[in-house]
């Protein structure tokens, strides 16, 4: 099993450089976020007519946080899903004015950075994202909790592995910056004692998670949730 340390030189730099302050980085012209208009539009229009909760726990992110039944998983909670599949962590970054901060959530569950290395952004730009978007939610809603769900370990994207745990470690060392910012590790549990993705955690497509998959990041994630019950 892999253990995830940070590098405390490789975080203070990144924080010097403003990671706090907003920093951005030449992102290519296919992965701009205007692609998902039409389905930010689709969320606002469904806020509309049936207003979701406000200080519930929401979820947002890549197709993980779509497909998660969230009602089967955490039936005592407020929970406001916010997934839209194939989506980078610059996207839920690029759309949170619209389905993050107008929710006001006790806490933010983020799902993302999977498919943007598979896409070719290195670890440190999706790193710059993820330290960008807790920059936007906490200077909006200082009192919000974010719980970073790391990359998982998936049979499909296994090559990545390296800039994955990369990743998942610079998310960890400046996690440690904020009591509000926590780490839900789903990533250890997903491994088997040869060290290799669980299969039986995983659809056909070997990337998105079964049930099975979706019951473990549930008893991982629940700890850290608030009793934040239905009216």
């Amino acid at each position: 099993m892999p253990r995830f340390h940070f590098n405390k030189t490789i975080v203070a730099a990144i924080l010097l450089m403003g990671c706090l302050g907003g920093i951005s980085y030449g992102e290519e012209k296919e992965f701009k976020p205007e692609r998902w208009e039409k389905d930010i539009q689709a969320f606002e229009e469904k806020d509309r007519i049936d207003p979701p909760p406000q200080n519930a726990v929401l979820f947002v992110g890549s197709s993980s946080i779509r497909l998660w039944d969230l009602k089967k998983s955490f039936p005592d909670l407020k929970t406001i899903n916010r997934g839209f599949g194939g989506s980078h962590l610059s996207d839920s970054l690029f759309y949170a004015d619209r389905i993050v901060l107008p929710y006001k959530p006790k806490i933010v569950v983020l799902y993302a950075g999977d498919n943007d290395l598979n896409d070719g952004k290195t670890p440190n730009q999706v790193f710059v994202d993820y330290c960008n978007f807790v920059r936007k939610v906490l200077a909006a809603l200082p009192q919000t909790k974010i719980i970073y769900i790391p990359v998982k370990p998936s049979i499909k994207r296994w090559a990545l592995k390296d800039k994955i745990f990369q990743l998942n470690n610079l998310v960890i060392g400046f996690n440690h910056q904020d009591e509000r910012l926590l780490y839900a590790d789903i990533y250890t549990p997903m491994l088997g004692k040869d060290g290799n993705p669980r299969p039986e955690l995983f659809v056909e497509d070997n990337l998105h998670i079964n049930d099975e998959g979706y019951k473990l990041w549930t008893s991982i994630l629940q700890p850290y949730l608030a009793p934040t019950k239905k009216k």
